[in-house]
């Protein structure tokens, strides 16, 4: 029993912030992403019942840390199969893992549909959205390419993820990596606190889900400027959010600023460019595909090559 998928990351351009259900990883508001073709995960599984225990290999390195929340993850599946087989998994990240380029989104859609293929469990990319969220709750856009709704629903079978978009027009994303560390508060973390603590919060999930009302007739016209500006408006209600929670959040740094700078340049000089931020540091410019390279070209006059990564929209998650 054995499987390989490749899975793509995902960038929330309305995005989710705090859960309304911890175990379930229900969000306390939907969401909707665009999935990137340059970011991805390849995840094999193997179940057998001759293996004593679990093991899971990160970037071919044996990761004992993460392998107690890689089993719990498992289990949703063998105990939908009714085994108690267990399982080697080995997983490469083609993204900086915790770094806020949605590295935990690819990981899980891809362990998730790996299981659900090697067990021959046959649940649509609908239903194993409701078990991939419970791994990492933006996983459950990674199962589809283009634009991704996350519903939130209130129980494990209504919150999950649908493609309400192709993206088959001229869109894309320019990702500035300021660090590609891990953060210091996890995503996790920094919602749990935000909740508890920002005087700001009450009002966020309104907002987004006001913002996702705008973003979907946004998208249903291609208008990639009201896209953007939509997008960028949601990631500062975010961040405004977490920074005024106590002890305050902040993930953006210098560079950010620096790289939003050149965003606001380079729309006065006529070019379609927004920006987003997740919980991270690095900056990615929603723009035109076709007008990429002119974007790289600027920002190229204040950061390096390699920090800065061009990419088009993503496909669905697939066996490879």
């Amino acid at each position: 029993m054995k499987a390989k998928v490749r899975a793509h990351a995902n960038i929330a351009l309305i995005k989710y912030w705090g859960k309304e259900d911890e175990v379930l990883a229900i969000p306390n508001n939907s969401s909707l992403s665009l999935t990137l073709d340059k970011f991805y995960t390849e995840t094999e599984v193997e179940f057998s019942s001759e293996f004593t225990s679990d093991e899971f290999y990160l970037n071919g390195v044996k990761d004992d840390a993460t392998l107690s929340k890689v089993s719990n993850f498992t289990d949703l599946f063998r105990k939908l199969k009714g085994i108690n087989d267990r399982v080697i998994v080995r997983s490469v990240n083609y993204v900086p893992t915790a770094a806020g380029l949605a590295s935990s989104a690819s990981a899980f859609a891809a362990l998730g549909k790996a299981i659900n293929v090697s067990l021959d469990l046959n649940l649509s990319d609908e239903e194993l959205s409701t078990y991939v969220r419970q791994g990492s709750g933006s996983a459950t856009r990674s199962l589809y390419g283009g634009l991704v709704q996350w519903t939130k629903g209130n129980s494990h079978e209504s919150s999950k993820a649908v493609r309400i978009d192709p993206a088959n027009f001229d869109i894309g994303m320019v990702v500035v990596i300021v660090n590609s560390k891990e953060k210091k508060i996890s995503s996790r973390e920094g919602m749990k606190q935000t909740v508890l603590t920002s005087p700001f919060y009450p009002a966020w999930p309104s907002e987004a889900e006001k913002d996702l009302d705008l973003m979907k007739v946004a998208i249903k016209n291609q208008d990639l400027e009201a896209i953007g500006k939509i997008a960028e408006n949601n990631a500062l209600k975010m961040h405004a959010t977490m920074m005024a929670a106590n002890p305050a959040i902040i993930y953006m740094e210098e560079k950010s600023m620096q790289a939003i700078r050149l965003v606001h340049e380079l729309r006065a000089e006529g070019i379609t460019a927004y920006f987003t931020m997740d919980a991270g540091p690095n900056v990615k410019i929603i723009c035109q595909l076709s007008q990429a390279e002119v974007i790289k070209a600027k920002l190229l006059k204040e950061f390096n090559e390699e920090e800065i990564i061009v990419t088009g929209v993503g496909p669905d998650a697939s066996i490879i």
